[in-house]
């Protein structure tokens, strides 16, 4: 089939094997994207005419620039893979989290940790992911021009710049990454220096570069066409012909077109005319393609937004799709070409995949909101690690209904919503205010649900205090020798406080034969001259106690305690006995101690 733009993929093999779609994963400011820019940028520097083609969302590399790019490490003939298809959209939002086939997109993935900063919160949360779809994956060490007394070496090869460093600057740098292999190590990997690994299937290579200078640069494309090469050739033999099959990487409105997919194709061919199969919101939509689109060359998608028409893609590739009724499309959904099929069986194939991402729901919890597919379902399985029920999961932009849905809770802590990369209709930012729930929105799963953790524990503190103000603490306390300034109507002697609080109108008890004897209460405390409504532990205070009489109810020396009602000392015991001060807690055993002699159960 004709092709208005023919594709650099299809051009570089004429068999059936597609390129291998790389992700690009780390932690923010790890330099994911700059590494990105450097492999497009060296691609283009050396000057080859259609060095690199610019997809919709994703970069090809033909194997004859990646081989000119990697010299002697990566021989053109080696190889029969036609070269590597990076995504542009480095980070989790993207490629971490979208799916194809039931795992993810990405055939493969490259790791950025910063060699300073070593593993941060998203290079585990990315690593997680890694983990749960089963992504083989390369590590790049990146910064190591940052290392003191670096001398660039630019776009060499590894270890022919680390040979022609200083033996401190190799040191350091040395440090620094078997810090990394550790790390790695710690999380259940087996890792090495990527030249150092025998069997890239059961290691993780991990390869030194700097995305500023092009170092190491050479090695992560040998390492990366190496290991799809060798892993991965039969996952990329495809049907080249045969109907495509992709992944709505995002739904946008453009002029002209109206709503349409970004799509990355990974196997097959997708042709306009073509009758296609879509996940969406309310179900799978059936469409036609009108238009495939493509950036104009060596335009970058995000600044250019003059398009190219192809009559037909070929995987894998990234490309826009425009076609009626899109806009109940969700990112993350699959796309199917319906070409020399049953439209029923196409259905039903795409109504499975949606249905594996289905996420357990319950009759209380939260609502979740993520902008694909794939990032809903890594945020279901991070609220089912931290045990937060959910109560409706959905993609798309929080709306109104979302805090309708959200509004009916019976517990504060569920009348929330948490939003993983979307943005809140503007009605629905009102009704936020109106309806009293509270919104979570962030763009990296870990923070999201450790700001929800920190607002329930936040809760549960004030709602602890409350109880705590209302409910009589354990104290316990003796009656000074020489301090009895009246003896009766009320007693007013000089008390000091051994563990616990007291506080004003709490009954006292004493204990005989074994059982508080209520003997009666607190009416007033002077420390030092002042008037006071409560003394902690270690305070000597005088006290007015209504009701005994000194020499005979009570004498000097004499231990007495703060009366606990067992309801009280359950709720202590039970509730809130991490909330209370050692003395206080030292307090309400002994109290407890005592009451148990005579009744086992007491306060249980």
């Amino acid at each position: 089939m004709p092709d208005a733009n023919p594709d650099t993929d299809a051009d570089a093999d004429p068999g059936s094997l597609r390129t291998p779609i790389v992700a690009v994963l780390g932690h923010v400011d790890h330099g994911k994207t700059s590494l990105l820019d450097k492999i497009r940028g060296s691609a283009v520097s050396e000057g080859e005419a259609g060095a690199i083609t610019q997809h919709i969302g994703a970069t090809a590399v033909p194997l004859d620039t990646v081989s000119s790019m990697a010299g002697d490490l990566v021989m053109a003939d080696d190889f029969d893979l036609p070269g590597l298809l990076f995504i542009d959209t480095p980070g989790h939002h993207s490629f971490s989290t979208l799916r194809a086939r039931g795992g993810a997109l990405a055939d493969i993935a490259v790791l950025v940790v910063d060699v300073n900063d070593g593993f941060q919160p998203q290079t585990e949360e990315a690593l997680d992911i890694l983990q749960r779809t089963g992504t083989p994956f390369v590590v790049a060490a990146n910064k190591i021009d940052t290392t003191p007394g670096w001398n660039p070496q630019p776009d060499a090869p590894v270890q022919e710049t680390y040979d022609s460093q200083s033996d401190r600057a190799r040191q350091m740098l040395d440090e620094n990454l078997y810090e990394i292999i550790g790390q790695l190590s710690d999380a259940g990997f087996s890792a090495d220096l990527y030249w150092r690994v025998q069997n890239f299937q059961g290691n993780i290579g991990v390869v030194p570069v700097s995305a500023m200078t092009g170092e190491g640069i050479p090695d992560l494309l040998a390492v990366l066409m190496g290991l799809s090469q060798r892993y991965m050739k039969t996952e990329m033999e495809i049907d080249l012909g045969g109907p495509g099959k992709g992944t709505v990487l995002e739904v946008k409105d453009e002029k002209g077109f109206g709503a349409t997919l970004d799509v990355v194709l990974y196997d097959g061919t997708v042709t306009e005319g073509d009758r296609i199969v879509v996940g969406g919101v309310e179900g799978p939509i059936v469409t036609e393609v009108r238009a495939l689109l493509r950036p104009r060359a060596l335009s970058e998608i995000r600044t250019e937004a003059e398009f190219e028409r192809l009559d037909s893609v070929q995987a894998a590739s990234g490309v826009k799709l425009a076609a009626p009724d899109l806009d109940d499309a969700m990112a993350g959904a699959p796309v199917r070409v319906v070409r020399g099929r049953h439209l029923e069986d196409v259905i039903g194939e795409v109504e499975a995949e949606l249905s594996e991402i289905e996420v357990d729901t319950q009759e209380q919890g939260v609502v979740v909101k993520a902008d694909t597919l794939g990032s809903l379902e890594a945020m279901a399985n991070a609220l089912r690690e931290a045990e937060i029920p959910i109560l409706r999961a959905e993609v798309g932009d929080v709306a109104p209904r979302d805090v309708a849905v959200a509004s009916t809770a019976t517990e504060a802590e569920n009348r929330v919503i948490l939003g993983f990369n979307v943005d809140v209709l503007s009605d629905a930012e009102r009704e936020l205010d109106r309806q009293d729930v509270r919104l979570f929105n962030h763009d990296v799963i870990y923070q999201l649900v450790e700001d929800y953790e920190e607002f329930v524990e936040e809760r549960q503190r004030e709602q602890q205090e409350t109880v705590l103000d209302k409910i009589h603490r354990p104290a316990r306390f003796r009656i000074l020798e020489d301090h009895t300034f009246r003896q009766n109507n009320p007693a007013v002697v000089g008390v000091e406080i051994l563990a616990g609080t007291i506080e004003n109108n709490r009954r006292v008890a004493k204990f005989e034969n074994g059982d508080a004897e209520r003997i009666g209460e607190l009416s007033g405390m002077q420390e030092q001259g002042e008037d006071v409504d409560e003394a902690r532990a270690g305070s000597r205070v005088s006290v007015a106690i209504d009701g005994p009489t000194v020499g005979r109810d009570i004498e000097e020396g004499d231990e007495l305690w703060i009366h606990l009602p067992e309801k009280h000392a359950k709720i202590l015991e039970q509730e809130l006995k991490e909330e209370i001060p050692a003395d206080e807690r030292e307090a309400l055993n002994a109290y407890l101690e005592k009451m148990r002699k005579r009744d086992p159960f007491w306060g249980k």
